[in-house]
């Protein structure tokens, strides 16, 4: 079930609100938003809410035997992918980047911000198909770009039928093959990235793929290798 909403302040925000006050949102439930007044990024950045974009939340309920809560991102990336791929004519310059962005050309088209509320977790996503903001730190596009930008609606029945899929296949086969996927469509191992891991200085590296429970694989210059849990990560072309 999708419901479009024509403003509100946040997706996440709503469906958090709703969550608290009691209200029984299930699994398949999605909130979009034809505007955004209050958008939120990872780490607290604001989110763009051009208009014709997507904008749109969703709830997973996760069960005592399903993978960690936190590969939802990885699923989400995937699923991300799959709704955008066959909008473009070079695939090839559409891959992932962990933890949760969708980048075109090296640029970011899409983003994904997971929260908890209780026992649910609230899958935010947010993606560029007709304008992307003007940011001082890195590249950003949209589908626009590349052709006529795509309805907002028939994207978002797309990208949830996706989710759903995806969300099945993680419960049934558990995380490995997500890895194994996840990793396929990302940007090739040997990317130079920059990250910056909370409470630490900025580290560089190559990206050397993910573990098998999904944390971030980082080559260092020494050749020794690093895992990251969490952190903002960076393409060396991405950064403007």
């Amino acid at each position: 079930m999708i419901h479009t909403v024509p403003e509100t302040g946040s997706t996440n925000a709503d469906l958090t609100a709703r969550l608290r006050a009691g209200e029984a949102l299930g699994e398949g439930y999605w909130l979009v938003a034809d505007r955004q007044t209050a958008g939120r990024g990872r780490q607290g950045r604001t989110w763009f809410d051009g208009h014709g974009n997507f904008m749109g939340s969703t709830i997973v309920r996760p069960h005592e035997r399903d993978p960690a809560p936190s590969s939802l991102a990885l699923l989400a990336g995937v699923a991300l992918y799959e709704a955008v791929v066959p909008l473009i004519s070079t695939p090839g310059n559409l891959s992932l980047k962990w933890p949760n962005d969708l980048m075109l050309g090296g640029a970011k088209l899409a983003g994904i911000l997971l929260e908890r509320e209780g026992d649910a977790i609230i899958v935010g996503i947010g993606v560029n198909l007709a304008a992307a903001p003007d940011l001082p730190d890195r590249r950003t596009v949209a589908l626009s770009s590349y052709g006529p930008a795509p309805d907002r609606d028939t994207f978002a029945s797309s990208l949830a039928s996706g989710f759903d899929r995806e969300l099945e296949r993680w419960r049934t086969y558990g995380l490995d093959p997500l890895v194994r996927r996840w990793e396929s469509i990302a940007h090739a191992h040997g990317t130079p990235l920059n990250v910056h891991p909370p409470g630490e200085e900025p580290i560089s590296g190559a990206f050397a793929g993910l573990t098998e429970a999904g944390a971030l694989r980082l080559r260092l210059a020494g050749g020794e290798e690093r895992v990251i849990h969490a952190g903002d990560v960076m393409l060396a072309e991405e950064e403007g």
